[in-house]
């Protein structure tokens, strides 16, 4: 029999994902050569370099977005989430994969003054030179504009209390195409600065982009026949009724949402990284999205319809890009790209998103069954073995023993390899 993808080593991995043709022999050569970021290009990313932090990087299997099979990068330190992540859309997949949509790539930018002398007739002043101001900034960039991007509207709010007294505000709204957009948003900001400050009679402090990308969504959604959710001693209409038990939980109290919204988050950063994007901007702004109707809420949710079946939906910020930064700097970022076979910030957006709910799915079905540490636990062993000093084939030795026995830490991971070397002498 023919041993599945997890059961092979690293190399035995990526000569598969060459034979699926999901790398090429040159991304083959850079994975297993260990390539990466080197520490010249490095110590030109940051300042005060001193070397190279690593992360494992993996693949998450099953999923089906749109109707396309994708195989998914992730970067993440943690066990169990590239496994659950794969089989929350192994499930999926059997009814009939994923839905998924992003917004076009629209992002906010902030111009704040101060010293306004007349705020009302400041802000009309501006807004009646609106075009002009819009035509100014897109005649500057006409690369962006043959994309199909541009600025696309200029609006104003008067904030008359603040701990630093009245301000006016001027929020730019861009479509950068397939960039993130921070670079372009905030050069943009500061081209038009000095017209806003002519035309307002005010003094600018600050031109930012804002990460709350709310006009930037990814949506995912999928339809989940309850027999594809069965466990061995529950039957799946039960499954769907616990998830949706568990679901509740995080609608009502905070301190739920939030582990909630962290686990999908687990699925979502891990994507984020991989392709060299921000994922803090990312974080910063789901978790505001969350919080939208002035309280933390699920970014997902989960409901029966109908026919008995369990529908599960996500909506989150994606600000995420495939050309700018670290994604064409890095050079992994770059095979993580190329991997998942886009050709667009959207798409990626729309796969980010899937992850997510299928990070959601995962989780929710373990904990409603049969717990969520069981299979964790499992994973987190070999960590639990590694830090106790195990090496090669004592790792899955001493995790598999410490799971047998119920005892998985790093004392009793020390013990069992003692024990070995008095059985070994």
């Amino acid at each position: 029999m023919a041993m599945k993808f997890y059961q092979l080593t690293a190399t035995e991995r990526i000569k598969e994902l060459i034979n699926l043709k999901v790398i090429s022999e040159e991304d083959a050569a850079l994975l297993l050569n260990g390539g990466g970021l080197s520490r010249e290009v490095a110590d030109h990313m940051i300042e005060n370099g001193i070397g190279l932090f690593d992360l494992p990087l993996g693949v998450a299997q099953n999923f089906m977005v749109n109707g396309r099979s994708v195989w998914v990068p992730m970067v993440i330190e943690e066990s169990s989430v590239i496994a659950a992540a794969s089989n929350g859309a192994k499930i999926v997949a059997q009814n009939g994969g994923f839905t998924a949509k992003a917004d076009p790539p629209r992002m906010i930018g902030q111009i704040q003054v101060i010293n306004v002398p007349n705020p009302v007739p400041a802000k009309r002043n501006v807004l009646r030179h609106k075009q002009e101001l819009i035509a100014k900034l897109n005649a500057s960039h006409p690369s962006l504009i043959n994309r199909g991007g541009g600025v696309l509207d200029l609006s104003s709010k008067i904030f008359q209390k603040s701990t630093a007294g009245p301000m006016l505000v001027f929020y730019l709204t861009i479509d950068v195409r397939d960039a993130m957009g921070a670079n372009l948003v905030n050069s943009m900001l500061e081209e038009i600065a000095p017209d806003i400050a002519r035309l307002t009679e005010g003094e600018i402090r600050l031109c930012i982009l804002s990460n709350y990308a709310d006009k930037r969504l990814a949506h995912a959604s999928c339809t989940i026949r309850p027999a594809t959710l069965a466990k061995e001693e529950q039957a799946g209409e039960e499954v769907v009724d616990r998830i949706l038990v568990a679901h509740a939980l995080a609608e009502v109290d905070p301190y739920r949402a939030v582990t909630h919204n962290k686990g999908i988050m687990n699925g979502v950063d891990a994507v984020v990284i991989a392709t060299g994007n921000d994922w803090r901007a990312v974080e910063a702004g789901a978790h505001s999205w969350a919080c939208k109707k002035g309280k933390i809420r699920p970014l997902s949710s989960w409901t029966k319809d109908s026919d008995g079946n369990l529908h599960g939906e996500l909506e989150i910020p994606l600000a995420v890009g495939i050309i700018g930064g670290a994604t064409q700097v890095h050079p992994l970022a770059q095979i993580c790209i190329r991997m998942m076979k886009i050709q667009s910030s959207g798409e990626m957006a729309e796969i980010i998103a899937c992850v997510g709910l299928a990070q959601n799915l995962a989780a929710l079905r373990a904990l409603s069954t049969e717990g969520i540490q069981k299979g964790h636990m499992a994973l987190h062993a070999r960590q639990i073995a590694i830090a106790a000093g195990a090496q090669g084939a004592d790792i899955d030795r001493v995790a598999e023993m410490m799971c047998k026995e119920g005892n998985i830490a790093v004392d009793h991971a020390k013990e069992i390899l003692r024990r070995n070397e008095i059985t070994n002498s």
